[in-house]
């Protein structure tokens, strides 16, 4: 762990996500912090004028931004609340952050690339996002780049899988049970990530923010998969005997576009923290025994 320095009051948006429920659960961990979590039910991030409200009585040493419009292909049929959460929110949180001197984390996602990349993405790579969620995601990030808060990190994952809500892990062990064999793309490549390793890096990085200028930082498990392998891994550490046949991306078509290479270079974020990332079938194996799999 780095070394810790008081961090007194610290917000956490979207709690109930994978992301926000793992920081729940690890803030036991932060004794001398102060934190509040903020849901849906009282704060609606497409709410912008209560979202503004909110503020204004209330400061905050830090807010980790893990709320999002994550449905990536409703995101098509509804690009309005899309945009609201993903960018125009930002705009009120980078501006509050800004005027009231607070830091800010914002979690942002590989989908802003275009997936056509041969070599682990950059931070510094060229965004080119290819539906509306990437698009939204990008144009939040924009707006933080833009009114430029200090001690601001934009922190792009992939692949977030956890313990809570729904995810590719869970689909894959009901899925597994309930059908003797399953197909599953081999044609898109990443980084599963748990959500719990990706928490603990942000708590862990956060008292070290110290930056004049948002900066931009990618974060993910080590290693390479398709979404094939990581199949094939969850019915292997569970014992479930589900035969896995690897499709194409034409063979299940989505309303929205997949990024087909989504691998992050996260050499920058460990080299600035010091931070050591684990491989990520050896935290598919936590996340298994948390669910009771016991691989």
């Amino acid at each position: 762990m780095l070394a810790k320095t008081s961090m007194s009051k610290i917000l956490v948006t979207g709690a109930n996500g994978q992301v926000g429920s793992e920081l729940k659960e690890l803030s036991t961990s932060y004794p001398h912090d102060t934190f509040t979590f903020l849901d849906r039910s009282v704060i609606d991030l497409s709410d912008l004028p209560a979202l503004q409200n909110f503020f204004s009585d209330k400061a905050f040493d830090a807010i980790i931004n893990c709320a999002a419009y994550t449905a990536v292909d409703r995101a098509e049929s509804e690009s309005e609340l899309s945009d609201a959460i993903n960018h125009r929110a930002l705009e009120i949180l980078a501006q509050i952050a800004k005027e009231k001197e607070m830091k800010l984390i914002h979690i942002s996602t590989d989908y802003v690339f275009n997936g056509q990349n041969y070599r682990p993405y950059v931070e510094s790579d060229p965004t080119d996002p290819q539906g509306v969620y990437g698009r939204t995601k990008r144009d939040g990030e924009n707006a933080i780049l833009k009114i430029a808060p200090a001690n601001t990190l934009i922190i792009r994952t992939s692949w977030v899988y956890s313990s809570f809500g729904t995810n590719f892990v869970k689909t894959m062990l009901r899925l597994g049970r309930e059908r003797e064999s399953l197909g599953v793309i081999f044609d898109q490549v990443g980084t599963p990530t748990y959500a719990r390793d990706l928490a603990k890096a942000i708590l862990d990085i956060l008292p070290n923010v110290n930056t004049s200028a948002p900066e931009v930082y990618h974060y993910s498990n080590e290693g390479a998969a398709s979404w094939y392998d990581f199949a094939q891994s969850i019915f292997e550490l569970s014992h479930i005997m589900c035969h896995v046949n690897p499709i194409t991306t034409d063979q299940y078509p989505t309303p929205a576009k997949r990024p087909h290479y989504s691998l992050l270079n996260k050499s920058k974020i460990k080299n600035d923290f010091g931070i050591t990332i684990p491989y990520w079938r050896d935290s598919l194996k936590t996340c298994l025994k948390i669910l009771g799999e016991n691989p």
